[in-house]
């Protein structure tokens, strides 16, 4: 089978050496991490470890990292009207979120549909900050809202303004949730930096394992668990962890924090590369969020015309795997609501194709997928090739 080209690191990235290591050390230990005997304390051992490597990638607290079964179950947790801040158990009544949020926020979490908000995005993909200030401005006195941003957004992979945003939260009495889940790994994400009062993390998106994820939350902030019945992680999730998985995602972590300038200037370098070569190939090419600041390694791209879903499959018959947006509908090609937000022309929007790079992504590949392109869009423009809409 020849060599395939694989471009779509934000669905899931290619597990890490280190990674891999770390699990399979982990597969031979027998005990329970909750057990006092040996083999319970040296299965603790390996989470507590990967507890600090996670806590030190996020600029975090390794007491206040808590795992989770990924990112959707993070985010979900951090979603709660009940979050104890400095012992005050009153609950929060509002929950305003981006209009370009993963889907796992935009559900509300244990929020009523009722009390959730969303908040504008500009056509450059950015929150309005200043419709989130006009909003809180009107909260009524006594109501304590929540308000959740992502770091940077899964499918055009634009940065969010989240110390501003901070501040804008915290002088109008609010707390704040960041789904970092695309942002680590690829670019600086401290929660002490960001400001942020809870940070939601995915292993699988940074070189981890599946499976696995986590909520970190800042001093003084205590979500209510959703996961009850033991005391596992201080009482914030309960079951018996998943050993392997957690061993894994902290050597990632460490993977990560030790190579993440490099990497990223990698990253770029390619990301850079590709770019040039589809507005080379078709001036006709969009690249949505261009203007913005954006992760190192996401392109979203369109050319009117082309549908994205047939153009999707004839690039994995080339070897070259990309996709049409999110993976998170299980293989569905839907709308996006990203680009809906963004005010882009339906038409337009049902052929954006996202390519997202590694760090171990090689010139060679993005050579490949320009190769690949180049032959599948021969006239593109008159419609021909099977690609056209």
């Amino acid at each position: 089978m020849a060599a395939r080209a694989y471009l779509d690191f934000n669905a899931t990235a290619p597990l890490r050496p280190e990674a891999r290591a770390a699990i399979m050390a982990a597969m031979d230990l027998v005990g329970n991490p909750s057990s006092v005997h040996a083999e319970g304390r040296l299965a603790r051992g390996l989470i507590e470890d990967a507890r600090q490597h996670v806590a030190a990638l996020l600029g975090a607290s390794p007491r206040h990292v808590i795992f989770t079964s990924g990112g959707t179950e993070a985010n979900i947790s951090a979603l709660s009207p009940w979050i104890e801040v400095a012992a005050d158990h009153r609950p929060r009544d509002r929950l305003l979120v981006s209009a370009i949020e993963h889907p796992s926020v935009r559900c509300g979490g244990s929020f009523p549909p009722e009390r959730v908000e969303e908040l504008d995005v500009s056509a450059r993909g950015v929150v309005d900050l200043e419709v989130l200030e006009r909003r809180l401005s009107v909260v009524t006195a006594g109501q304590r809202p929540l308000v959740s941003i992502m770091l940077a957004n899964n499918e055009s992979g634009i940065i969010q303004p989240i110390e501003t945003a901070a501040r804008v939260v915290h002088a109008m009495g609010g707390l704040l949730h960041v789904d970092a889940v695309q942002a680590a790994g690829r670019i600086a994400c401290s929660i002490a930096d960001l400001d942020a009062d809870l940070l939601t993390v995915s292993a699988h998106k940074l070189g981890g394992p599946k499976g696995v994820g986590a909520l970190v939350r800042r001093e003084g902030v205590i979500p209510r668990p959703i996961v009850r019945g033991g005391g596992q992680e201080r009482g914030m999730r309960a079951g018996t962890e998943n050993v392997a998985a957690i061993a894994g995602f902290g050597a990632a972590a460490a993977a990560v924090r030790d190579h993440l300038v490099q990497e990223a200037v990698c990253m770029r370098a390619m990301r850079d590369r590709l770019e040039a070569g589809l507005r080379a190939i078709s001036s006709d090419t969009i690249i949505f969020g261009a203007d913005a600041e954006r992760l190192p390694n996401t392109v979203l791209f369109a050319i009117p015309g082309v549908k994205a879903e047939t153009a999707v499959i004839a690039l994995d018959l080339e070897g070259i795997a990309v996709s049409s947006g999110a993976a998170c509908s299980s293989g569905k090609v839907q709308p996006s609501h990203v680009l809906a937000a963004m005010g882009v022309d339906a038409a337009l929007a049902r052929g954006a194709i996202r390519v997202s790079l590694g760090p171990q992504t090689t010139e060679i590949e993005v050579d490949c997928f320009l190769h690949a392109w180049t032959k599948l869009g021969k006239g593109l423009n008159k419609g021909v090739g099977g690609l056209a809409a």
